[in-house]
C-alpha cells in the first residue's frame, strides 16, 4: 500500500484514495464530499466507461431506436437532428439502459446472445477505465493543479479482477497508485440493497460464468423458455443471488490490496475532514492487527 500508517496518510501532501464496494453503500458520497472540499480531483470510473469507452455504443443504440420512428428517421438521415446521451457523474442511466435486460422482446428484453455481447463490451471498458487511473492522477496534477485524487469505482470492479492473484494487472496498477478502501456492508445492508433493487431494478455487469448459470437456473426454476422470460423478473433474480457472490471478492481485494471501512461509519461522515479521519482509523486498525 502507498500509505503504511495513519501518520503517512495524514502527512501526505498528495493523498490518493480509491473506494470500492457494493453500489449504494457510499462510494460516490465520499468522493463528492472530498470534491466539495475544493482540493480533490474526482475520477468516476463509471462515467469514464460511459463516455470514453461505451459512448458510441450508447449513442448508436439511441439512434437505432429513433430510426424505428419514420419522422425521426428522416431527420437523422439528413443530419437535421442530433441524438446522444447526457450521462453525468450522478446520472448513469444511459449506460445501464444500453446494457439492457435479457428476455421477452415484447417487454423490452434482449436476446441472451446480444445481452452477453454488451456485457463483454462493458467488461473490456471497465478494465480500460480502471487502468486509466494513473493517467488521470497525472492529468489532475499537471493540467488542473490537484494534488489530491479520489477514484470512485463501480460495484462491478470485483467481477473484472482476480483478488488472490498477485500478478493481476488492474489491482497492481490501482494499489501502486492509490490507497484502496473497501466499504464493507452488513447483512442488513445487503438485504436493504436487495429491497431497493426490487423497487427499481437496473441492468448490471456480472462475470460471464455467473450470468450464464443464473440464466439457466432462472429458466429451469420458473419453467420458461428464453422468449418468455420477463426481463425485470430475471435481473431481480440475478441481483439477489449475485450480490452475495461479490462479498468474498471484495474481501479478498481488501485483504490483499487495501483496507476496510464499515458502511455504518461511512453513513456518519459529513465532510472531507471526516473522510480523512475515517481512512486514517482504518489504516491504524490494519496496522494493529497485522
Amino acid at each position: 500500500m502507498i500509505y503504511k500508517t495513519a501518520r503517512d496518510w495524514q502527512a501526505a501532501p498528495d493523498k490518493r484514495v480509491l473506494f470500492f464496494g457494493m453500489s449504494g453503500l457510499g462510494k460516490t458520497h465520499l468522493a463528492n464530499l472530498l470534491r466539495a472540499e475544493g482540493h480533490w480531483f474526482h475520477y468516476s470510473v463509471d462515467y469514464r466507461i460511459g463516455t470514453a469507452y461505451m459512448g458510441e455504443h450508447i449513442s448508436d443504440n439511441l439512434k437505432q431506436q429513433a430510426m424505428q420512428v419514420p419522422f425521426l428517421a428522416e431527420l437523422l438521415k439528413s443530419d437535421s437532428i442530433y441524438i446522444g446521451s447526457n450521462i453525468t457523474f450522478d446520472n448513469l442511466a444511459p449506460l445501464s439502459t444500453y446494457l439492457g435486460k435479457p428476455g421477452n422482446p415484447d417487454l423490452g428484453g434482449l436476446s441472451f446472445t446480444e445481452y452477453m455481447r454488451r456485457q463483454d463490451l462493458h467488461r473490456r471498458a471497465e478494465v480500460n477505465a480502471l487502468l486509466d487511473t494513473p493517467h488521470f492522477i497525472r492529468r489532475a496534477h499537471d493540467l488542473y493543479g490537484y494534488s489530491n485524487f479520489v477514484c470512485d469505482t463501480g460495484g462491478s470492479i470485483c467481477e473484472v479482477v482476480e483478488p488472490d492473484d498477485p500478478r493481476d494487472e488492474v489491482l497492481k496498477t490501482l494499489s501502486t497508485n492509490t490507497l484502496m478502501v473497501w466499504i464493507e456492508g452488513s447483512e442488513d445492508h445487503t438485504d436493504e440493497l436487495i429491497r431497493r433493487f426490487d423497487r427499481a431494478p437496473k441492468p448490471m455487469y456480472y462475470q460471464p460464468r455467473i450470468m450464464r448459470q443464473l440464466w439457466d437456473d432462472f429458466k429451469r426454476e420458473r419453467g420458461v423458455t428464453a422468449a418468455d422470460v420477463v426481463p425485470d423478473d430475471f435481473i431481480r433474480f440475478a441481483y439477489a443471488r449475485a450480490i452475495r457472490h461479490r462479498v468474498p471478492l471484495y474481501a479478498g481485494m481488501a485483504r490483499n490490496w487495501g483496507i476496510t471501512v464499515q458502511a455504518s461509519d461511512v453513513a456518519t461522515v459529513r465532510d472531507a475532514g471526516d473522510v480523512t479521519e475515517l481512512v486514517a482509523a482504518a489504516l491504524e486498525s490494519r496496522r494493529q492487527t497485522a
